[in-house]
């Protein structure tokens, strides 16, 4: 059986993961934590809604009030 590496959900995930990551890191956020999983949580909702891009997602991310 093998996996393809380059499909669609690959892709996804990993435009998801490095804005992600990248949002975390740039403010000393552990993925795990509180934040980290809300942060994820918003950056699902924003990638649906749309910002498909890494870079599209990360700015969203910026722009996204956090509570």
């Amino acid at each position: 059986m093998s996996m393809m590496v380059n499909s669609p959900l690959f892709d996804d995930v990993d435009i998801l993961a490095g804005a992600l990551y990248a949002w975390c890191a740039e403010r000393s956020i552990k993925l795990h934590s509180q934040e980290g999983l809300s942060a994820a949580n918003v950056a699902i909702n924003l990638y649906e809604a749309g910002y498909q891009t890494q870079d599209r997602l990360l700015g969203a991310l910026h722009e996204h009030e956090f509570h």
